[in-house]
């Protein structure tokens, strides 16, 4: 058990039999562990020089157990302390490392995966290897479907795991039959969604150390082609798009209500489950016809919700509507 704060089994052996008999020699604990006497002189001298007996000056000499709370918390602390100095000197390395990669091999910070499968599963790779966070844009088409209609079963189960997920979601998904429901699981488990018009790329970064980017060409409709990008001034420039369009982009919120869509009662002061997606939907860039199709519902169902906003917000233009509702803070 003591073997982590630098004992040895023999060491903890002898430990156990001071501190049943608190005070004894050499020659004492040498028959309770049925050890020799030197290996057992050498464990006693190790116990005092991590504090955990200590040697009496008369003779013949004993050894005195320290109180096991307070000698232990002390090995603790200072392993503790140890690892925190091995982890910051990690970071430096890495520091070092990334400057090195950066220039001694220039022509692999660049990395091409061909074929949808290998794009399929370096884009799988590239989320299972993340500790912190996996920040994305995220626009058709894509590897796995031509529709994007199911949830990321490998980001749900991250996101249970504690790594975050940001996405900034290009608005010509609004339009995608199935995108409310499947960006609604992923926000429903933790996922920071957002949504912006003309996102210049398909991107996903891992921490600060991996980035994918879908190769794509006029006309393609699905991804069969991907660069991997090393950490790299490159990778760096990735990181500092992202978070710029990070804070210009609309955040997708969910009703706190819980609420289920149809259902139109609501709180004098709250939105249903379908005001809250439309005024999303609609601060996003959406068109009538792209949030019915988002919603499933027609377009004249969409600008009779739109009238009853105006009239509930007491607003004559839609823009008014969107004032009021960030006031509120619903958007």
């Amino acid at each position: 058990m003591l073997e982590s704060i630098g004992l040895s089994r023999q060491d903890e052996s002898v430990y156990e039999a001071l501190v049943r008999r608190v005070h004894a020699t050499v020659a004492e604990l040498a028959h309770d562990c049925r050890l020799p006497a030197p290996a057992t002189r050498r464990s006693v001298r190790s116990l005092v020089s991590l504090g955990l007996a200590v040697r009496s000056t008369g003779r013949p000499v004993t050894y005195a157990a320290v109180s096991p709370d307070s000698a232990l918390e002390a090995v603790l602390r200072d392993r503790e302390r140890a690892l925190n100095d091995v982890r910051s000197h990690v970071s430096g390395l890495m520091d070092l490392y990334r400057a090195g990669t950066r220039f001694v091999n220039p022509g692999e910070l660049v990395e091409v995966v061909s074929g949808r499968d290998d794009v399929n599963r370096r884009w799988a790779q590239l989320q299972q290897s993340t500790r912190t966070q996996v920040r994305g844009f995220d626009r058709p088409p894509y590897a796995s479907h031509e529709e994007h209609t199911e949830p990321n079963p490998v980001e749900l189960e991250l996101l249970k795991r504690g790594v975050a997920y940001r996405v900034i979601y290009d608005s010509t998904v609004l339009s995608l039959p199935g995108w409310l429901a499947d960006v609604t699981v992923g926000v429903r488990h933790g996922e920071q969604a957002r949504v912006a018009a003309d996102l210049p790329m398909k991107l996903a970064i891992s921490d600060d150390r991996l980035a994918i980017i879908p190769l794509l060409r006029p006309g393609d409709h699905a991804v069969t082609a991907s660069y991997l990008i090393h950490p790299s001034p490159l990778l760096d420039a990735l990181v500092a798009l992202f978070e710029a369009l990070w804070e210009r982009s609309v955040q997708v919120r969910l009703p706190s209500n819980g609420g289920s869509p149809g259902r139109l009662e609501q709180a004098p002061d709250e939105l249903t489950a379908e005001e809250a997606k439309l005024l999303t939907l609609l601060a996003a860039g959406a068109t009538d016809k792209s949030a019915g199709r988002a919603l499933g519902w027609s377009e004249r169902t969409v600008q009779r919700h739109v009238t009853r906003l105006m009239q509930r917000f007491g607003a004559q233009t839609r823009f008014q509507i969107a004032m009021e509702a960030t006031r509120r803070g619903w958007i």
